[in-house]
């Protein structure tokens, strides 16, 4: 075999690096060498010529171009692509703008029509197939066989799944409505595919689109651009605007855009959720556990690990980036994953002979390098294989760290790239604490023989996908997303639809008036003279106990015409800490079945009927008579509807087109933090808690601004019902600090809050810490008398979590 030329701008010279002398056939088969199988750039690099190597902005079906341009580069070689127009406050702007013009046509198109367009999108992107591959790998450095049989087809998959969903949306989703004009930010390790499925379910759901690529690799939306052309797709529909971080700070802060889509990093989404208040999906970091146990097929696990944390340069949101391994296989299974490193092939990413590519950007080549550093310094053992890399470009060899200690920096930081961090167990409970032991919850991978082991640990793994005996297997049918500082909301599937929806019924809602309750004057009016000597104050409800305020205050309660009804505790921080403490006592109540639940509520409500008008009558001095009788009526009815739905509210099986089946999964949130509305002291506070409860939560409620004296009709209730101690825990006071205590505090998982709307943004601001789910009205009034609005399914998809677990079948 020839030496190629060792001209350092020749890609076959480059493929060739390290063969130093010519091997005969016998060595060729005693080694299994593959020799270079370069992919041929030429049309990616036609297409990038004939605009001529410049991009502008992509605004209401037309280019733009813009005064400030940036460079994007093939990362295996360090040349320039092309040029990037970087996106402006101006260029949002006039994006959002066009957009919110096309919305209405848009939306106006009947369901089939808007199908076929997402059809001919599926459509182009398949004749296109090749070319978009090769700008992929060319703009990203991922392997082209990544790009090629991965990349695109699901990219093309998820226009096509969309494109029914778009067809059938009215009628499998009636009573929603789309939420406008979205706005979309993605990151860079999978360009193509995260535009699809950020772009297919909102133009599905009637929405039109602004989307910022990552400023690392833009050359695929601009692509896809153009194919919006090509379909004619009408002009503002699908905005794309380029840039760096200042275009999506500008994006993220238009007044225009009613609903922020991002993929990317924790840091990143954490500020992003610090600056909005909008409607908000966010798939941020991971750090995913991949469980072996001692009877799992060997072999097989190794050749999974290698696709876990190795796919993609390790440059993976769900990567398998912490190796749990069964203490007893230890050694064995990481003598088998070395040898399994020594074989893998770095090279030129258009060369379809090898494993791995480059990585992305100089700064995440660092970025790797220096936690590498930290984790040796920590007392990791760092072992790479003997390969030499590429002697140009950004190239980072496949790491395997041991002897790592669970709080290590390598254990708990998101690296971003193929470096493997091994820890070890000896019981299916330590599996499961060390998989849980980081603030992320984004993805998990289980392997074992034994089925019953293998779904009992899925479903105690916090983590929103789950693979058994595989990984990273990804459809447009089942529901990527993450649990806790992963983010929130789901993408793909009919779960990722309700990022783009909402109930109709609350596009046309009237506006809450902020301030004080309209029954009980001014917040927590001051003691008037002449009021009873005789103490008539209630208590806190925690942990099923009356508990007296840590604050020793209390406040008076007024019924409508000023009279005094009683006074009410204070809450402080300290009894919602001891609230929450006696909320995490009560886990079990997740644990309980479903139907038993349900008999929980049933007796609820079959005790507050025998007490229906002694609790009308406490009620009627401060929303009067009627409401009063009205109020109990229909929070029995309330009561048993979610008794009902306890059982019903249930998950879905996926069949993706692979040999697996999807089990997707309703899971508790946890610990919830709800604020009661004061127009119904009642029924708003049972339409929030029940829900909550019905599928598995725990939950600290304020009680209504209007009339916190409900506490002392509930909690009998509760006691005699046989509600678990700690399942219910009711702290009185200011609604806006308690909300915000709650807001802030990192064991609870999310916070719903009704009161006044003013205190929205700063409920939402407080709660970035733990980047926990945020449910209100935003300021929509409520009318919680109505069952559409007051009940349903809007609440319990707000009280749950989808998992999807995926279970292989087969030989």
């Amino acid at each position: 075999m020839a030496r190629a030329s060792t001209d350092p701008t020749n890609p076959w010279a480059l493929a060739l690096e390290g063969i130093k002398t010519p091997m005969s056939i016998l060595e060729k088969m005693e080694t299994l060498e593959y020799g270079p199988s370069l992919e041929d750039s030429k049309e990616a690099l036609a297409w990038l010529d004939r605009h001529a190597r410049r991009f502008g902005h992509f605004i209401a079906g037309r280019w733009h171009e813009s005064g400030e341009v940036f460079e994007t580069t093939d990362p295996s070689t360090g040349e320039t692509l092309a040029a990037i127009a970087q996106g402006s406050a101006e260029d949002v702007d006039a994006a959002v703008r066009a957009a919110r013009a096309a919305l209405a046509p848009w939306q106006a198109l009947t369901p089939h029509a808007r199908a076929r367009y997402l059809y001919a999108m599926a459509r182009q992107v398949q004749k296109h197939a090749r070319r978009l591959a090769v700008l992929e790998t060319l703009d990203n450095g991922k392997p082209i066989r990544e790009s090629r049989d991965i990349d695109i087809p699901l990219v093309a998959r998820h226009f096509y799944h969309h494109a029914g969903w778009a067809q059938l949306l009215p009628r499998e989703l009636p009573g929603y409505a789309p939420v406008g004009v979205a706005g979309q930010i993605i990151p860079w390790h999978f360009p193509l595919l995260m535009l699809a499925w950020k772009i297919a379910p909102a133009l599905a759901c009637g929405n039109t689109a602004v989307l910022k690529p990552a400023e690392f690799t833009p050359l695929t939306a601009l692509a896809f651009a153009e194919i919006c052309q090509e379909i004619a797709l009408p002009p503002g529909v699908v905005n794309i605007v380029t840039g760096d971080g200042r275009t999506g700070e500008a994006l993220t802060a238009h007044p225009g855009i009613d609903k922020l889509a991002f993929t990317g990093s924790t840091e990143v989404g954490r500020a992003i959720r610090n600056a909005t208040t909008k409607k908000l999906s966010l798939e941020l970091g991971g750090k995913s556990p991949f469980i072996v146990f001692d009877d799992a097929d060997l072999d097989s696990a190794v050749e999974g690990v290698v696709d876990g944390i190795w796919f993609n340069q390790g440059q993976v949101c769900c990567a398998g980036s912490r190796l749990l391994v069964q203490e007893s296989i230890l050694e064995t299974l990481t003598a088998k994953l070395r040898a399994r490193m020594q074989t893998l092939r770095l090279g030129a990413p258009l060369d379809k002979a090898i494993d791995m590519g480059a990585i992305v950007a100089p700064v995440q080549l660092e970025r790797i390098q220096r936690l590498v550093a930290q984790g040796v310094e920590e007392g990791a053992t760092c072992w790479q294989p003997t390969n030499p890399l590429p002697a140009r470009g950004l190239y980072y060899p496949p790491t395997l760290l041991t002897g790592v200690h669970p709080a290590s920096t390598v254990a708990q930081q998101e690296i971003f790239g193929p470096v493997l961090s091994v820890l070890s167990f000896r019981t299916l409970h330590e599996a499961v604490e060390l998989a849980n032991n980081t603030v992320y919850g984004l993805a998990a991978s289980v392997w074992s023989e034994n089925i019953n082991v293998a779904l009992d640990v899925a479903s105690r793994v916090k983590a929103g996908v789950v693979w058994i005996n595989g990984t990273n297997f990804f459809d447009a049918v089942c529901g990527f997303g993450g649990y806790r500082e992963s983010g929130y909301g789901r993408e793909g599937g009919r779960e990722g639809l309700y990022e783009y929806l909402q109930p109709s019924w609350l596009q046309n809602a009237p506006a809450l008036p902020s301030g004080a309750s309209p029954h009980s004057g001014a917040a927590f009016p001051g003691p008037e003279q002449g009021t009873p000597a005789i103490d008539s104050t209630i208590k806190q409800y925690i942990g099923g106990k009356q508990a007296r305020p840590d604050s020793g205050y209390s406040f008076p309660v007024y019924a409508a015409d000023g009279s005094l009804l009683g006074e009410a505790p204070l809450g402080s921080r300290k009894d919602i800490r001891n609230a929450v403490e006696a909320a995490h006592k009560a886990a079990g109540w997740a644990r309980t079945s479903a139907h038993n639940r349900a008999q929980v509520l049933y007796y609820l409500a079959e005790n507050m009927t025998h007490r229906e008008a002694e609790i009308a009558a406490a009620l009627a001095p401060v929303v009067g008579e009627a409401q009063a009788a009205r109020e109990v009526a229909l929070s029995i009815e309330r009561i048993f509807a979610y008794a009902a739905w306890a059982d019903k509210f249930d998950g879905a099986v996926h069949q993706p087109p692979m040999r697996n089946v999807t089990l997707a999964m309703h899971e508790p949130l946890g610990v919830l933090g709800i604020v009661c509305p004061s127009e119904a002291p009642l029924l708003g506070l049972l339409s929030l808690v029940l829900p909550a409860i019905a599928m598995g939560n725990r939950v600290v409620a304020v009680p209504s601004q209007s009339y916190p004296l409900i506490m002392g009709v509930l909690y009998p209730l509760f006691d005699t019902s046989d509600l678990p101690a700690g399942v219910i825990n009711l702290v009185a006071g200011p609604p806006r600090d308690l909300g915000k205590t709650l807001a802030g505090h990192d064991d609870v998982s999310a916070i719903w809050y009704f009161a006044d709307p003013a205190e929205c943004e700063t409920i939402r601001r407080a709660s970035t810490g733990n980047l926990k789910q945020v449910f209100t009205h935003d300021g929509h009034a409520i009318d919680w008398f109505h069952a559409q609005q007051g009940e349903g399914e809007w609440y319990l998809r707000h009280a749950t979590q989808i998992k999807n677990i995926w279970v292989p079948y087969g030989e």
